[in-house]
């Protein structure tokens, strides 16, 4: 999987994102180019968050529009019952050189854990 990002970077989805701002600074520390986000919305959606996070500068916001991106790695999530259609699972990812190299997939949808910040910290080497 390519994502055009060089080196070490950090794909974080649907999570709320000053989790990840805030430890900018760590995930810089142990060689994370990138932090990056996507998220199955389009770009005006996605330009908002990112100016009402404070985390424009800090994360890249990717949009999915049809959720080609989610669907290309299985992990769509089919929120129609809900009334959202077609969502993205939350899901960590750290990518090096264009290689996965973990994928931390959240069993639940509303939980957080496995696919946090933290988590995905505790991982890099």
């Amino acid at each position: 999987m390519e994502t055009g990002f060089p080196n070490r970077s950090l794909l974080h989805p649907t999570r709320a994102a000053d989790s990840s701002t805030a430890r900018e600074a760590a995930f810089k520390a142990k060689g994370v180019d990138k932090i990056a986000m996507t998220s199955v919305n389009d770009h005006f959606v996605l330009g908002a968050w990112s100016e009402a996070t404070g985390a424009k500068g800090h994360i890249d916001f990717l949009a999915d529009g049809a959720g080609d991106f989610a669907k290309a790695l299985g992990l769509e999530l089919d929120a129609a019952a809900g009334g959202l259609g077609l969502r993205s699972k939350r899901y960590s990812m750290l990518v090096v050189d264009g290689v996965v190299k973990e994928l931390n997939i959240e069993p639940e949808p509303g939980k957080a854990d496995i696919s946090s910040a933290e988590h995905l910290l505790g991982q890099i080497k």
